[in-house]
């Protein structure tokens, strides 16, 4: 008999590992899972949400590799060795909260709660790759053919998390958190750097601040 949770070997799975939030998984996947539900359903990380199950609300946003992804487009047979993490690896072994998780309760960047995991995975991948200097499409020419840091205004924050939908429409108070968060002297802390977009992400060889599950 096969261990509790995995499938027999057959044509339709694969087994792969995932580090998850800093913890290797191994793991007979079925190849229509998607990652989201692999990390719903197997690992019991229910803070990633389906809200539309087609990569158009970013309720399932996590990231892989450092950057940011709609978890919900992913097939996890395809990530096999990816470094993943979700908003339940965000805040520190001892349980303090990350700075965008205490932005968001300070501005009230929230109501119902149901999107707030992928919009906090969403900020983190945001201000790295501000930090890094990727560039969006309202950045200003001149700053986007430098290499220096692009400032997060409120226009930038609001065009790169627009992928992201609050149902709620507590817009204002995530941009405000962002911002403030981008504006503190230290930076943010993250689970990894985000790479750069033109070269090819190589595969990755607590408690758990769920808003709502």
């Amino acid at each position: 008999m096969p261990p509790t949770g995995t499938h027999p070997a057959d044509a339709h799975h694969s087994r792969i590992t995932l580090r998850v939030n800093g913890s290797d998984h191994v793991l007979d996947v079925d190849h229509r899972a998607t990652l989201l539900d692999v990390l719903r359903e197997r690992l019991d990380l229910t803070g990633s949400k389906k809200g539309c199950d087609h990569g158009q609300c970013g309720a399932c946003t996590v990231l892989v590799e450092g950057r940011r992804a709609n978890s919900c487009l992913l097939l996890a047979v395809a990530r096999d060795g990816a470094e993943v993490t979700t908003v339940e690896g965000l805040a520190d072994d001892d349980g303090a909260l990350h700075p965008l998780q205490e932005a968001f309760l300070e501005h009230d960047a929230f109501q119902c709660g149901y999107c707030t995991p992928g919009q906090l995975c969403s900020a983190l991948g945001v201000l790295r790759e501000a930090a890094a200097g990727h560039p969006s499409h309202v950045t200003e020419p001149a700053v986007t053919a430098s290499t220096s840091p692009v400032v997060l205004t409120a226009e930038e924050v609001r065009e790169r998390l627009s992928g992201n939908l609050c149902r709620c429409g507590a817009y204002n108070g995530i941009v405000d958190a962002v911002s403030d968060v981008w504006a503190r002297p230290t930076p943010p802390k993250s689970p990894a750097p985000v790479p750069d977009p033109a070269a090819s992400p190589a595969p990755g060889t607590a408690p758990r601040p769920d808003v709502i599950v």
